[in-house]
């Protein structure tokens, strides 16, 4: 039975994630700044690289929109590390994403083909966004790597829906 999909405007309860920095990540419930939080599938994934270099060509205009970015999979240390390593992304990487976390975020959920894959169950893609308040104002997510925001457009967007003070949307 799939899990049920995350309500726009509902908040978030705060999700704690390893850095692969060292110590934590957390998204979720009071922040600062807005944040974009973007999960991917792992190292296993192409396209997952492909969108995560082009947020990280992108980080600085994200900074100065005034969004954290927070980036996870349900990768271990070593894979995610790996990845950090050989990519340089800019910004701080999250490993190991739960089963119940990836139920509270409401992602899709896929058993790999082989062990070559990805070691367990790993997260299909999804980009949200949350006010400093800890409320989804946009909830993407996917069933498979090949569809996902366009980075460029949804920063647009988003700079707008704050400038704006916009609405959640898609609440009825």
């Amino acid at each position: 039975m799939p899990t049920p999909k995350p309500v726009p405007g509902s908040i978030l309860s705060p999700m704690t994630f390893m850095s692969v920095k060292g110590g934590e990540i957390v998204v979720g419930g009071k922040s600062e700044n807005w944040t974009l939080l973007v999960v991917y599938r792992g190292k296993h994934c192409p396209r997952c690289k492909k969108y995560l270099n082009t947020l990280s060509a992108m980080h600085q205009d994200w900074v100065e929109a005034g969004f954290d970015i927070v980036v996870v999979s349900a990768d271990s240390l070593e894979k995610a590390k790996a990845d950090q390593e050989e990519f340089g992304w800019s910004f701080d990487l999250g490993y190991g994403l739960t089963e119940s976390q990836m139920a509270t975020l409401g992602v899709y959920v896929t058993e790999p083909l082989s062990p070559d894959e990805a070691d367990g169950n790993f997260a299909e893609p999804g980009t949200f966004v949350l006010r400093p308040d800890g409320s989804q104002i946009i909830v993407a997510i996917s069933n498979g790597p090949a569809v996902r925001p366009d980075l460029a457009e949804l920063l647009d967007g988003m700079i707008f829906n704050k400038t704006k003070d916009r609405p959640h949307r898609g609440t009825v």
